[in-house]
């Protein structure tokens, strides 16, 4: 009979042994870590020596400069498309996640055609966002299906009189379709730290005589705290970096950052395509430093709380 083999990492010291479990998940992780250094930080790289004059490829060699910069920063229409950005990312993201607060308690009581409500609430997840743009088309433009309805019960004296709420600086088209698209995804990760969680603090606190307000207040909101930062920095920095949906239900110029960038790099006009790396880089910086932000802001919430 064969004995088996004994593990020679178990024999080696306590510190040894933790150095080889990092090196091997390390070692596991170097292909994807590969991949997305070579497809992101390289492109991001190129990007921010191409914004600071540096393109060959378009016969174009001033670097350093910060031409380009100056040119985007002096501009006025930069600074409405700053606002637009942040306009579009901010409100979908702070109204879908009071929406998805409130349907992720709902989901945690007993109701009728709960298992149903459970799958269908979920379906924008597997509908893209341009299936769900032309959705928005369908029914809120004028003359869609929404404006024939009300024209044919009498509400409306023609379907041309519905209110205008796509292809306007408004946004309310755009936020349409993030709301319906990203509240599935934040209920459920609410959700699913809720059923971690157990009504045994939130009855305890019932029990101590604090109301349905103060209960949520200052015991469930502080637990579902990490659900709520991973599913708002997630989705922010989406509506953050968005192209597709601004650019089809936007109002036209001055629209959001993305946009802009591809305007600039459509340009037929090498220069203008420089100038469009400039706004990426302000792109990346700007969400990368708010998500930066935002994170630390949290752990020091948690750090007050004891629990880190």
């Amino acid at each position: 009979m064969e004995l088996p083999k004994a593990n020679p990492i178990k024999h080696l010291p306590q510190a040894r042994r933790r150095w080889l479990g990092r090196f091997r998940i390390a070692l596991m992780l170097a292909p994807a870590m590969a991949v997305l250094v070579v497809l992101y930080l390289g492109a991001l790289v190129l990007a921010f020596l191409q914004s600071l004059g540096y393109a060959p490829l378009y016969q174009i060699n001033t670097f350093p400069t910060l031409h380009y910069y100056q040119d985007l920063f002096s501009s006025t229409g930069f600074w409405q498309s700053v606002f637009y950005t942040f306009y579009y990312a901010l409100i979908p993201t702070f109204v879908g996640l009071i929406l998805s607060i409130y349907l992720a308690l709902t989901l945690r009581k007993r109701f009728a055609l709960k298992r149903l409500f459970q799958y269908v609430y979920k379906l924008p997840l597997m509908i893209p966002y341009l299936v769900g743009v032309s959705l928005t088309i369908l029914l809120f433009s004028n003359g869609g299906i929404i404006a024939r309805v009300l024209h044919l019960i009498g509400i409306i004296d023609n379907p041309v009189e519905f209110p205008r709420i796509l292809y306007d600086h408004s946004g309310l088209g755009i936020m349409i379709v993030y709301i319906w698209k990203q509240v599935p995804f934040m209920t459920l990760i609410i959700y699913s730290v809720l059923l971690g969680l157990g009504p045994e603090s939130e009855e305890a606190a019932t029990t101590l005589g604090a109301n349905p307000w103060q209960t949520f207040w200052y015991v469930t909101l502080p637990q579902i705290m990490p659900g709520i930062i991973t599913g708002t920095a997630i989705v922010f920095a989406f509506n953050f970096g968005s192209f597709e949906t601004p650019f089809i239900l936007g109002g036209g110029f001055p629209n959001t950052l993305p946009v802009e960038a591809w305007r600039a790099f459509d340009d037929p006009e090498p220069a203008r395509r420089l100038g469009a790396m400039a706004i990426v880089m302000v792109i990346s910086v700007v969400s990368g430093g708010l998500l930066y932000l935002y994170i630390a802001w949290y752990r020091r919430f948690e750090k007050r709380r004891g629990r880190v």
